[in-house]
């Protein structure tokens, strides 16, 4: 005969997937579905389009769409700029450049921040409302906000005393889109790590305090590694953020600057060639994920690794 305590956790046991099943239908089909659709029309043909309906076209191509992307295949000539393997690898360098400054630059300034917010004085309730006014403005809002301010007759060069073409030059509009970039989204890093700050109790850095450690020196080996988690879990959530930016180098920029790529992402290239085929379109979006699903996975297993060190050497 079963124990009563047996009965009940076969009966949580049966539970548990029924009350699951309805979450992983609706993902199935919001996004599973896409995926897999996305995936096979990767490769496909592009089909040809008239009066607003596929007619021929579409058939099984391999891997051609991707061979495109990766590799410049012009008829064993010489590919001009601006070609597609050309675009795909200028808009991943591009990608990357944006994720690794970006996240660098709010990492340091919001540790700053939360830093500061975390100390006692006057005014500390309304200095961290305000800090959360950029991130609650809509991206798409920050970046025409930003477009008018980098205007050539806009408040950063009156304010510089230079005429510089921010969204015209190459180098000039990718400092435009760090800057907004970074403007917007270092609050929410900053209360991140704020939120780990307030939990350390105070009379950690009173020993240390008495033991003759310098407020640096407090901040080196209390408050750092005890924010770590946080602040790991921030560079994972602005790195994947970043690799998929869309909205504000759209809007900033247009993608544009300089050769006209200087601020085209994955994404940006993605909306793009849909205009033009969805098999092509459909490869590259496959590349993208791949991209982000990779260094996900990389940072995932660093960081899994840098945590267990740091616990076991704190226990030692």
């Amino acid at each position: 005969m079963a124990k009563p305590s047996d009965t009940t956790a076969h009966r949580r046991s049966r539970l548990g997937p029924l009350l699951v099943s309805p979450s992983l239908v609706l993902l199935a089909a919001v996004i599973g579905y896409p995926v897999v659709a996305a995936l096979v029309t990767s490769f496909r043909a592009d089909p040809s389009l008239k009066d607003g309906f596929f007619t021929t076209g579409g058939e099984f191509s391999g891997v051609s769409n991707y061979l495109h992307w990766l590799v410049q295949s012009c008829g064993g000539t010489s590919c001009p700029a601006g070609t597609l393997g050309d675009q795909f690898w200028t808009s991943v360098l591009v990608t990357l450049f944006f994720t690794v400054v970006t996240v660098s630059l709010e990492v340091l300034i919001g540790l700053l921040m939360a830093v500061v917010m975390n100390q006692a004085f006057a005014g500390r309730g309304l200095l961290r409302a305000v800090v959360l006014v950029p991130w609650a403005i809509p991206t798409a809002v920050t970046a025409k906000l930003w477009f008018f301010m980098f205007a050539y007759d806009g408040i950063i060069n009156r304010a510089l005393g230079a005429h510089i073409l921010w969204t015209d030059g190459a180098w000039s509009s990718r400092v435009a889109v760090i800057i907004a970039d970074v403007w917007k989204t270092t609050p929410f890093v900053a209360l991140l790590l704020l939120a780990d700050m307030s939990g350390i109790p105070g009379g950690l850095y009173e020993a240390a305090r008495i033991d003759g450690a310098s407020a640096f020196q407090s901040f080196l080996r209390i408050t750092l590694p005890l924010v770590r988690p946080a602040l790991l879990v921030a560079v994972v959530f602005r790195v994947l953020d970043v690799l998929r930016i869309y909205d504000l180098p759209a809007i900033l920029t247009q993608g544009g600057g300089g050769d006209g790529h200087a601020t085209t992402t994955l994404s940006i290239l993605t909306v793009r060639q849909i205009q033009q085929g969805y098999g092509g379109a459909s490869a590259l979006s496959t590349l993208t994920f791949v991209l982000i699903f990779g260094v996900a996975l990389a940072l995932v297993r660093a960081f899994r690794v840098n945590l267990v060190q740091s616990e076991q050497h704190g226990m030692s």
